[in-house]
């Protein structure tokens, strides 16, 4: 993708994620600017050029991209700042992937739930109440519910609810991290979890990937987050038949042309139910897990397209293998509770393993994960990735890695929370 060489990639928000854009636009020979209102964020070392404005203040960001003659934007990972992101395109008249409207529909889960549910696609239960509500209307609900926020993401601002009063105590909460101020409240599941993948390309919608999502519960009352992904899923076969037909059709309902999306869903009695979705680059890195199997990089493509209007795949959509060509891969995501970080062990170790794509990590020595971390995916420091031939050979290979890693805080002790037995992706 020699087209992006020496154009200028600006970049909004500098989470750790961040870098992985970074590490793309560079490999395309780019020149990549970080921008939010932080002096302390992480990907802000590793870009060309930084700046203190906030990926909010449009204006500031207009007279920016003049100033330095910016030829692309994007920004990933995070929901919340991707109305920032199509209007700082639109007045700046740069690509972006995303119409409002999109954005809006994949944003706001209440809407995107009107939409499945005009195409017959299975979306969680969900009740509703007055806002102001009278306490008796709490009675009505088959507990437990789930409680979040209409608009965000990351698992911020979700809450567990198995009775009234844990209803009526958290809902202020759920309520200050919605945007819009609205609360979503839906049946609580317990079951088998899948997320699936889509490139968009010039209007063409092609499934990527679809893996076996592994969570691990934390506390009774926080949603349980994810350790690891397990591709190809046991369920693609399902999907494809039931539902992916019915996706296709509503994304080009909305006049999707370029960009990625995500799904997560829930598997009950061999029907997916679609409980969330994301437009945007996710946090899972899939795409290295992809680029391995098949030789294709949505993340590359994604910045492509950001600086040329063009996601570069060039009518070589045939080469995704939602089967992994007969191979098998896994994400695991290591989990840690709230401290500050003495020491990160075993990566180096991790890496030289044949089998592992890559490690990413989160933090460094001496970063704090707070309290209010607990129950987001701020508490994930680690993923790696890693391929093997068979599902008893990738289990091996991470059970070793699992055996390797090891994060403790200042005084030694243990960080690490995600055990999980990998023996039971061969089930």
């Amino acid at each position: 993708m020699s087209n992006s060489s020496k154009k200028k990639l600006l970049i909004l928000g500098g989470i750790a994620l961040s870098k992985e854009i970074i590490e793309s636009a560079k490999r395309q020979g780019a020149i990549v600017y970080v921008t939010d209102y932080l002096e302390d964020s992480p990907s802000k070392n590793y870009a060309d050029k930084s700046f203190m404005i906030s990926t909010v203040n449009i204006d500031a960001l207009v007279e920016l991209v003049k100033q330095e003659s910016i030829d692309g934007i994007l920004t990933g990972y995070i929901d919340l700042l991707l109305p920032f992101y199509q209007q700082l395109c639109e007045k700046t008249g740069k690509y972006c992937y995303a119409t409002a409207k999109q954005i809006e529909l994949f944003t706001d889960k209440i809407k995107f739930k009107n939409l499945c549910k005009k195409f017959n696609i299975p979306v969680v239960e969900e009740y509703f109440i007055n806002n102001p509500f009278d306490i008796r209307q709490l009675n009505n609900f088959n507990y437990p519910v789930l409680l979040k926020p209409a608009d965000n993401s990351g698992g911020r601002g979700i809450t567990i609810c198995r009775d009234a009063s844990t209803f009526e105590s958290n809902y202020q909460k759920s309520m200050s991290f919605s945007p819009s101020k609205n609360v979503l409240i839906e049946r609580y599941i317990e079951a088998e979890e899948v997320t699936i993948f889509y490139l968009i390309d010039d209007g063409n919608i092609t499934l990527t990937a679809m893996g076996d999502r592994f969570v691990k519960h934390i506390q009774d009352n926080i949603i349980p987050l994810p350790i690891g992904y397990f591709f190809p899923s046991k369920y693609l076969d399902i999907y494809k038949k039931q539902l992916h037909n019915k996706v296709v059709e509503m994304f080009k309902s909305i006049g999707l042309k370029n960009g990625m999306l995500f799904i997560q869903s829930f598997v009950v009695n061999g029907e997916c139910i679609f409980y969330e979705i994301g437009y945007r680059l996710t946090g899972s890195l899939e795409y290295k897990l992809i680029n391995h199997s098949c030789g294709l990089n949505p993340l590359d493509m994604m910045v492509n397209f950001s600086l040329t209007g063009n996601m570069g795949l060039n009518n070589q959509k045939t080469r995704f293998n939602p089967d992994f060509n007969n191979k098998v891969y896994s994400n695991m995501s290591f989990l840690i509770k709230p401290g500050i970080i003495g020491k990160i062990n075993g990566t180096k170790e991790i890496e030289k393993l044949d089998n592992v794509i890559d490690i990413v990590l989160s933090y460094k020595k001496g970063d704090e994960i707070p309290l209010n971390a607990l129950g987001t995916l701020a508490q994930v420091v680690a993923r790696v990735f890693v391929w093997a031939d068979t599902k008893s050979q990738l289990a091996n290979i991470m059970q070793t890695i699992k055996q390797q890693i090891s994060v403790v805080d200042q005084n030694g002790e243990n960080m690490l929370i995600s055990d999980f037995d990998y023996n039971t992706i061969l089930i």
